[in-house]
């Protein structure tokens, strides 16, 4: 009988979907326990964040959770970036809050799938790779502007409910026992990898405060007091909304927003994970898992998300790195809502608080703050502008007006270095020479065309191209505006040592190109012969 390859095992088929190997080529039992503990971590720090995010957007707690659930498990799986974590995040709850009060939760439901459908499209259409268009001190401010976001969304958690039915801020005894609760919790997270690394750090500060606080049965504010977790699996449904024009003219705005701010977060957590793990690629694919994971999820009643930093710095930094880890968050997440969520609610909110707490001094980027002093000025700008913008307002905003603002300055530092050198010229008597050197596009059209003296230049002047580059429609518009000047003066232009792109510019504006002896490398090099009103002759 010929050698048949022994059945898959379970232990097998995990091996083959992690994609994460030892040195013998195997995923083992150590790696796969740290990817299991620091799942349950990531899981546990999701529980309030989902519940938090649904009162934001105006619905119920379960609602959220069915989002972390549906979306992590499904971006788990089939995401840009192994060891990411997704779920319902406050970016878009600020978005949807205004959709519920006016229409209702089922209108939220339907722009969820109008939202995935969109960002299914991106990843279609590949748009995630323009992701690489966000500078360096953007990424700077958008981590320190997500780190006092993270930092700011914590202090909710040292509010209680006031005699009137209010949220108050914590005082006395109450107050004080939550925070040593929190500084215990960071102090844990700080200690425990000095004596071993086989249980993630959060994970066992976690588990010793909510052990010392269950015991010691401390007055403070427990997990459930934000919300009963028990419930039931998701169920599908379609939105119970009219199929009509009128609906789409009113989810469509909300969607293209919500799938917008997705993406713009997702991508830029996808390259800082990538920064941390060492992996790079995956933009368009993140796209397609993300737009799949909120379709899946507005049918399953879920507010949709897209992914959360401070939960995949939580995952990186406590061991994950592979598809277990997020895969088992969103398992064990739904394992709280269906069986354990009386043991859940019973965790006190500090040790969470501590977690994150300790999450917003790793994200922060600490060497900014030397490197705003060392730094261009206009970077700094662009480092504190995102900062505050994504405080203020929110992360997608932040970063287009970075992006904006850095294009510009460039464009207008790269205006400033057109110039041209001017000298005889070696092969033609009589005739001037002008070296142009910068690049020639709209924001240096102007100065371009104010280098030339056309009435005091000889018969004939050469444009030399050599280090330059002809970007668009307005340097062409520049390149004949000079040439009408020399054409009035009665003199002769030529122009030399264009770069391929330039002659497909050129010729798709409509202008002959030609080859000459005296550009044998670019073949590409043009004359314009103001007297016979022509761009040229062939050679």
């Amino acid at each position: 009988m010929p050698n048949t390859p022994p059945p898959l095992t379970l232990s097998d088929y995990a091996k083959k979907l992690v994609g994460q190997r030892g040195s013998a080529g195997h995923l083992t039992l150590g790696q796969l326990k740290t990817e299991v503990l620091s799942g349950l971590t990531v899981a546990l720090a999701l529980v309030p964040e989902a519940v938090a995010f649904a009162f934001v957007a105006g619905v119920d707690p379960l609602v959220g959770l069915y989002a972390a659930f549906l979306v992590g498990l499904v971006t788990a799986l089939f995401g840009g970036r192994p060891g990411m974590i997704s779920g319902a995040t406050g970016a878009l709850a600020v978005v949807m809050v205004e959709l519920v009060a006016s229409h209702g939760v089922q209108y939220l439901f339907a722009t969820v799938v109008l939202m995935g459908i969109l960002q299914i499209l991106a990843g279609v259409f590949r748009l995630g790779k323009f992701i690489r268009m966000v500078p360096h001190p953007v990424m700077l401010g958008f981590v320190n502007g997500l780190a006092i976001v993270i930092f700011k969304a914590q202090l909710e958690q040292f509010k209680v409910v006031g005699a009137g039915g209010e949220k108050v801020w914590m005082s006395g005894p109450t107050l004080w026992l939550t925070l040593g609760l929190v500084a215990g919790t960071m102090a844990l997270i700080w200690l425990t990898p000095k004596l071993t690394k086989a249980i993630p750090a959060p994970l066992v500060a976690i588990g010793v405060v909510a052990t010392l606080v269950i015991v010691l049965d401390l007055p403070v504010p427990r997990v459930g007091d934000l919300a009963s977790l028990k419930g039931e699996l998701p169920t599908f449904a379609i939105p119970e909304v009219p199929f009509t024009l009128d609906t789409l003219k009113i989810i469509l705005p909300y969607a293209f927003i919500l799938a917008a701010i997705g993406l713009i977060e997702s991508l830029l957590t996808l390259n800082l994970v990538g920064s941390m793990t060492g992996k790079t690629g995956g933009a368009s694919k993140e796209c397609l898992a993300q737009g799949a994971a909120n379709v899946v999820t507005g049918f399953f009643g879920g507010m949709g998300g897209c992914a959360m930093i401070g939960q995949s710095m939580i995952n990186i930094k406590s061991g994950g790195r592979t598809r277990v880890s997020g895969t088992m968050a969103a398992l064990f997440l739904l394992a709280f809502i269906l069986f354990a969520s009386a043991l859940i609610e019973l965790i006190p909110l500090a040790a969470l608080v501590g977690v994150m707490f300790m999450v917003v001094i790793g994200t922060f980027a600490w060497q900014s703050i030397g490197v705003l002093r060392r730094v261009p000025r206009s970077d700094a700008l662009v480092i504190l502008l995102v900062t505050g913008v994504t405080v203020a307002e929110d992360l997608a905003t932040a970063v287009i007006v970075g992006v904006i603002f850095s294009a510009l300055v460039y464009s207008w530092n790269a205006a400033s270095r057109i110039h041209a050198r001017a000298r005889p010229s070696e092969t033609e008597e009589g005739a001037r020479v002008y070296e142009i050197e910068g690049p020639l596009f709209f924001g240096s059209a102007g100065s371009f065309i104010e280098l030339f003296d056309p009435e005091n230049d000889p018969d004939t002047v050469i444009l030399d191209f050599m280090a330059s580059r002809v970007v668009d429609h307005s340097a062409l518009q520049a390149i004949e505006a000079v040439a009408a000047k020399y054409q009035a003066a009665g003199k002769r232009l030529q122009l030399r040592h264009l770069t391929p792109d330039c002659h497909k510019l050129l010729r798709k504006a409509g202008q002959l190109m030609v080859d000459t002896e005296d550009d044998p490398h670019y073949r590409v090099a043009v004359d314009y012969d103001i007297r016979t009103g022509r761009l040229g002759t062939e050679h």
